[in-house]
């Protein structure tokens, strides 16, 4: 395995993309609503990325048809989108990636549609604070499994479940780089975290278990027994005293 530090100047150019990016998922959440369609949410996605000089990453990729996934309810990652509109009491993962400068970045969140059931909306909020929980172990010195176990024990301990069949990864060159990044794991387990690593970190929870499975469309994941399921992401830079956000989140 091999993990290709990123130089301060490539660091630099990560963050503009990834402000860009950040600003494209802001644009698409901003008009997600009870009616429409998860391809115009992709259609805003890829039009505003392109009007800033970037190129979606994810379209094209191993074949993928669509700049943005849209995972609905129980689908987990990687959902097609397609005509379906959106319907009250919904939630709605939306992941994206672009390049720009030659360089790759990452970013998930997932959105209420309209009202939903309080069940619904304590899976986004341990979801997305567990992403914080394990920012607090990213730094040098630190290994894989200190960030998993902090993720899991906080996410377990809200009765929820850790998706453990996908992982976060590296990032910047490549869509996906090494390494494997799972949000379970034991402390002082794993690679070690080292300055000028990029990473991104994508903590994914459900209300079931963490079984899933691939739809007949090759792409769009979901829970195997139909819960509801959450997944935030953020790309980030190693330091030498910690890390640095290079996709600024909106929630």
């Amino acid at each position: 395995m091999t993990i290709r530090k990123k130089s301060k100047q490539d660091i630099e150019n990560l963050k503009l993309g990834g402000k860009l990016l950040s600003e494209t998922l802001f644009e698409v959440a901003e008009i997600i609503k009870p009616g429409i369609s998860t391809k115009e949410l992709n259609l805003k996605a890829e039009e505003f990325i392109l009007q800033k000089g970037a190129k979606p990453s994810f379209k094209g990729f191993d074949g993928f048809p669509a700049a943005l996934c849209t995972s609905v309810n129980e689908q987990l990652v990687h959902g097609i989108p397609t005509d379906y509109r959106l319907k009250e009491g919904d939630i709605i993962g939306i992941d994206c990636g672009l390049w720009y400068k030659g360089l790759c970045t990452d970013m998930a969140l997932t959105v209420p549609v309209g009202k939903i059931d309080k069940d619904s909306q304590d899976l986004i909020d341990v979801t997305k604070t567990s992403l914080d929980i394990g920012l607090e172990m990213i730094k040098p010195g630190n290994t894989i499994g200190d960030y998993g176990f902090a993720v899991q024990k906080f996410v377990e301990n809200k009765n929820l479940t850790i998706i453990r069949g996908l992982v976060g990864h590296g990032v910047g060159y490549e869509v996906h780089e090494p390494p494997q990044i799972p949000n379970f794991g034991e402390q002082g387990k794993g690679l070690v975290f080292e300055s000028g690593m990029v990473i991104a970190l994508e903590p994914m929870a459900s209300r079931g278990d963490y079984n899933i499975i691939t739809a007949d469309d090759g792409w769009t994941i979901s829970m195997a027994d139909g819960s509801r399921s959450a997944h935030f992401e953020v790309t980030l830079a190693l330091t030498d005293d910690g890390y640095e956000i290079i996709t600024p989140k909106i929630w």
